[in-house]
This record gives C-alpha cells, structure tokens and sequence, in this order.
C-alpha cells in the first residue's frame, strides 16, 4: 500500500471546507441552519481519513478492466463499479469512477447528518450536489482553454430540486488524467458524481480524430501502474483543421447522445480549440441551464481532476 502524509482537514473563505489526503483533494460546502451545516461538515471530517485507505486496499482490483468482472468490497469503491456497469460495453476500469464516487460518499454522509438547503462536494472538478425543494444552485463552468493557457469562465448552469441532476464531471486531455481523446473538456450532468465521472471519461475518449498535429504514447510508457494499460493516450494536441475540430467533436457528442437516450446521462457539452456542442436535450426544465457570453446552454468546466468548477 502506498505511504502517504496523514489527511489534511481545514477551513477555507467563504465557509468552505478543505479535505486532501495523497490524491484526493476534496472542497465542500454546505448552506442551511448553523447548527446543521456544522453536523454535517463534522460527518464529512469523520469520513474522509478512511476513504483513501480502503481504496488502496482494492486498488488492484479497481484497475481491473469491467469485462473482466472485477470484484470489490469497499462503499466508495462499490460506487466506482456500480456507475461503470452502464458503461461496460467499452473500455472501462472503476478508477475512472474513483473522484465522483469520493464525492458522492462525502455528500451522502453531509446530508444524512442534518437537513440542508443545498451542498456540493467538488473533487478536482468531479462535483456532487444537493438542492433542497424551493432552493437553487449556480454552478460557474469554465472550459474555454483559446484564449491562453488556463481556463476562462464561458457558462453556468442552475440546479434546483427537480432538475434530477446529482453529479457534475469533467474529463478531456487538459486534465492530470489520461485521456483517449483531444478534447479540452467535456462535462457531463447525471444522477451522481460517479456516473458523471464515467461518462465525462468515455465521451472526452470519443471526441477524437487522427491528425498529424496529436501525439500520443503508450499509457504504460507514461506511468507503468496506469489502468490504461497500452492504450495510446493524447500527450499534446497541436493546431487543428476546422474539419479535424467538426470530426472530433461530432464523435463525442455521437456518443453522448448515445449515453443521453440509454439514459445514463442528463446532459453534456463538448469542448476543444474554441469550438463547443451541446447535446440537444428536449424538454430540458428551463431553470436548470444557463449560459454566460456565446457559448451553447452548457460550456464545458474544468477539466477531470485539474480544473475546479465555481459553485455559488
């Protein structure tokens, strides 16, 4: 099992919480009654220390590819199977789970402790969420990587108690996790963190073509304990064609679309080189998405594990 320094639990401004044990780096929130807040910060605190040591216990098993039915015991880790199930039908391990379903187990004990208004756990940009009737949520996305090297703000969208949406994902090449694809982000809403988490992966996989302007390696060149094994993951993406960004992008939303009708997701928006596309969601609740600037009702956010979204 890997040594890493004890858990680190402190405040930060505007009432948040900070949570960061080895890999994970957790910011919560919580608003409702003091006492309440209190109760239910306090059951994350409790949580947190043992989640990444139960993951480490099972890493092995939680980098072992879905179709070779792995097998595992822990809560967060049988949340990390429980949302790739939907998904076996391509390459997936749990571990691309591992960040919404930490934040789906922090916000479940959050609200199981006190009644809240509204919450959200934000797990490097994997974000679970809970709007309580009659409250709402805005949530600020940035995803635009074509004017400079870090992210810029180009949307938002609203959650509220009837909008069914749990769980907020990022995923794309700009990410500290590998990705198949050349996407610069693609974020994803679903019923959970985790099931998020997975599709993000997947779709930001497909938004792809082949170009002489991608580099790619072998992920077990990159990091010999990757659970990508030998799949050629994207290391730099230069100047696109426009016909090469419509490729590219025209996949990925293919297969949101595709993960949309299974019902396994709610919505999701694609970014790369500037460009977006959004899933069109019919009958979408009118206050759940809204956007700032030009971009379609929803900008991709930050990507997986690298870029935080902006809850308010």
């Amino acid at each position: 099992m890997p040594v890493f320094a004890p858990p680190v639990i402190q405040p930060l401004s505007g009432d948040r919480l900070h949570l960061s044990h080895g890999p994970i780096d957790v910011v919560a929130k919580a608003w409702g009654e003091a006492g309440a807040v209190r109760a239910a910060c306090a059951a994350a605190c409790r949580r947190f220390p043992q989640i990444l040591p139960e993951l480490c216990d099972e890493l092995r098993r939680l980098r072992t590819p879905m179709q070779d039915g792995p097998s595992v015991e822990g809560p967060v880790a049988r949340r990390m199977l429980d949302a790739c199930r939907s998904f076996a039908d391509a390459f997936v391990t749990p571990m691309a789970a591992v960040a919404g379903a930490v934040a789906d187990e922090l916000l479940t004990f959050m609200t199981a402790a006190a009644p809240l208004e509204r919450a959200f756990v934000n797990d490097g940009g994997d974000i679970a969420v809970f709007v309580a009737e009659g409250h709402l949520l805005d949530i600020g996305v940035a995803g635009d990587f074509s004017r400079g090297p870090a992210p810029v703000l180009n949307g938002r969208l609203r959650l509220e108690a009837g909008s069914a949406v749990g769980g907020i994902a990022t995923s794309g090449a700009r990410g500290r996790s590998f990705s198949l694809g050349i996407a610069d982000a693609v974020t994803v809403l679903a019923r959970n963190a985790a099931t998020a988490d997975v599709a993000a992966t997947l779709i930001a996989n497909a938004v792809n073509t082949e170009s002489s302007a991608i580099v790619r390696r072998a992920a077990r060149n990159l990091d010999p304990d990757s659970d990508l094994r030998d799949l050629p993951v994207t290391v730099e993406v230069g100047p696109l064609s426009s016909a090469e960004i419509d490729t590219a992008l025209a996949r990925g939303l293919a297969c949101a679309a595709t993960y949309h009708q299974r019902g396994l997701i709610a919505d999701a928006c694609l970014m790369l080189a500037g460009q977006s596309r959004a899933l069109d969601v019919p009958d979408r609740p009118p206050s759940e998405l809204r956007t700032l600037g030009v971009k379609p009702r929803l900008s991709s956010s930050p990507a997986r594990r690298a870029h935080s979204a902006h809850s308010t």
